[in-house]
């Protein structure tokens, strides 16, 4: 069953993208592309060649104990706005911030780049101690698996680096998707 989204208004905007923006050819269904789509609250693109701007971050960056500190940051209705607040207050590095140690960091670049050029093309990234940004054209394989991909390898690497069990990453991510070259062009001097 497809429950309704947390943004009612999601669902007419994306039915508005898929008819004006992009239509999805049934190869690029069939091989998981998934086009524009919801996943609850924000619209979501995922084609074959598009730029795409993924931020995911570890399990404990938001940690409940400081839950007073950013859990006002989710009732900024101004999309923007409450993106950006999220992202000062992330890369403030709360949490055990398991990235700050340099071979856990370096487990993640070497993922990051280990489909370089094959599945994707790595544009840009960053790991930061308790988060990653990652620009990358699309190539053969629906964005979602690549991170899908990244975040489990590591997550069971990582573990085994810092002796411990349990989830390592959040279990979804963020994705911007680039518009055109001035929009990749400030995403990187994000980075």
């Amino acid at each position: 069953m497809n429950k309704p989204p947390h943004n009612p208004g999601v669902r007419d905007l994306i039915d508005g993208k898929r008819q004006r923006h992009y239509r999805q050819t049934p190869d690029d269904g069939r091989q998981g592309f998934r086009g524009w789509h919801e996943r609850g609250y924000l619209p979501h693109f995922d084609a074959p060649g598009r730029t795409q701007f993924v931020t995911f971050r570890l399990a404990d960056s938001f940690p409940a104990s400081r839950r007073t500190e950013w859990a006002a940051l989710l009732g900024i209705e101004n999309d923007r706005e409450r993106n950006t607040k999220l992202e000062a207050y992330l890369d403030l590095g709360h949490g055990e911030a398991y990235l700050r140690r340099p071979d856990v960091a370096q487990l993640v670049e070497n993922a990051l780049l280990f489909f370089h050029e094959e599945r994707y093309e790595l544009r840009a990234w960053v790991v930061m101690s308790n988060h990653v940004h990652a620009l990358f054209q699309v190539g053969n394989v629906p964005m979602e698996d690549i991170v899908e991909s990244w975040k489990s390898y590591t997550a069971n690497e990582a573990n085994k680096l810092l002796g411990r069990r349990g989830r390592f990453w959040q279990p979804d991510y963020w994705d911007t998707y680039m518009r055109d070259a001035a929009h990749e062009v400030k995403a990187v001097r994000y980075n």
